[in-house]
């Protein structure tokens, strides 16, 4: 860990320099703090401009909740086909981009589209997952929690066969994080269980995916991002006990960072 540690000390020290922007596709009206979750983690890592492309219903929520935050909306109560153009356009204003939090009823073929057609590095979050798995995934890290994987190992196999038949990063959250890349797996040894509770996907889906728009590698944003969160859930553990909540680890970012 100790050559991602030095580059944290880069990242941190590096003031003054262009440390990207990240746009958020994300959220729905059974989720709507997401795109605000992710882009507070964003912003917090470091990025000096987050966007977030939420359906027309999150709008007043989305930028009531998170004043740093930019926020564009899309007609309508779910991602579809009228959505992609923009998002395209977003991604070509982004450094990185992440999809998929929250991202409930979304139409499956229109996260395909977006996906297949973006050019910066993308982070492929939870229910965006499935329908991105026959798109080019080769700027991409996906951030499966829980059963999401499930979806991958069906199509591919195993996460390494994955890893190595789509140039795809996979980073898997659980009581141990594995990062998988190129055929290989690696674990972080950051964290404690109180990273379980809600929100803490969405955290790490917008640490790493400010890290990518800071333009960083991907496996190495992969497994600093994991590093990142795991520490800075460590330090939010320690004042609050199993009362964490995600926007307390998101707090301790800079903490960590420095």
């Amino acid at each position: 860990m100790g050559r991602l540690q030095r580059t944290l000390s880069n990242v941190s020290e590096e003031t003054g320099l262009d440390n990207g922007r990240v746009g958020i596709v994300a959220g729905a009206i059974e989720y709507p703090n997401q795109p605000a979750l992710v882009g507070r983690a964003a912003l917090r890592t470091g990025s000096d401009h987050v966007r977030a492309f939420v359906p027309d219903p999150l709008y007043e929520i989305v930028a009531g909740h998170e004043p740093n935050l930019l926020v564009d909306r899309y007609a309508g109560e779910q991602f579809e086909e009228s959505a992609v153009k923009r998002t395209r356009e977003m991604s070509e204003w982004a450094d990185a981009l992440v999809i998929g939090p929250g991202l409930v009823d979304a139409d499956r073929n229109a996260v395909h589209e977006a996906i297949d057609t973006i050019d910066v590095p993308t982070v492929v979050d939870a229910l965006a997952i499935e329908p991105a798995l026959e798109a080019d995934l080769s700027n991409t890290i996906l951030t499966p929690s829980g059963s999401e994987d499930d979806a991958i190992r069906d199509h591919y196999g195993s996460l390494e066969a994955f890893s190595e038949e789509t140039g795809g990063v996979v980073t898997l959250t659980g009581d141990v994080d594995e990062i998988v890349a190129a055929g290989e797996r690696v674990q972080n040894e950051t964290g404690t269980s109180a990273l379980s509770v809600a929100g803490t996907g969405d955290t790490l889906a917008g640490i790493i995916a400010s890290l990518l728009g800071q333009g960083m590698d991907r496996t190495e944003a992969a497994e600093l991002g994991t590093w990142i969160i795991g520490k800075s859930g460590e330090l939010a553990t320690a004042e609050y006990g199993p009362g964490v909540l995600a926007t307390d680890v998101i707090e301790r970012i800079p903490d960590t960072i420095r």
